[in-house]
């Protein structure tokens, strides 16, 4: 669940779930100006996700920090940002008659093994000798 510090205004309907990644080795802070009555500033380590709920209208400004100052780095609507919410049944384990969703595919594949020497023995390749 998205940590809410700070709630969208009352007049804001449409939210959406969204999720950004700092892919940098920097600090950065992301930043959301664009919806009136609203404030939303994050510091988004290295390596950090950041989830949020945001306006679909909203855009996020990323700033990323320098020796004593921050950069504008990148300007991302929030509706590429969001994130697909699995449906409540999805993880409903009380029917026996509905098909598992999650677990439809096998994760560990059998390893094809045979019997026998697999081992070569290393052929040295000489170098001609130039004369």
């Amino acid at each position: 669940m998205a940590q809410i510090l700070d709630p969208l205004p009352p007049e804001q309907s449409g939210k959406i779930l969204c999720c950004y990644i700092n892919a940098t080795s920097k600090i950065q802070v992301a930043r959301i100006s664009n919806i009136p009555n609203w404030y939303f500033e994050r510091v988004v380590f290295p390596g950090q996700r950041l989830v949020f709920e945001a306006p679909r209208k909203g855009q996020v400004e990323i700033h990323t920090g320098m020796m004593a100052s921050a950069i504008l780095s990148d300007k991302i609507p929030c509706d590429r940002l969001m994130l697909d919410e699995p449906s409540v049944y999805e993880f409903d384990t009380d029917s026996s008659d509905e098909k598992d969703l999650i677990n439809t595919r096998s994760i560990v594949q059998q390893i094809n093994t045979k019997i026998g020497d697999s081992t070569k023995p290393l052929q040295i390749v000489g170098l001609a000798s130039v004369d």
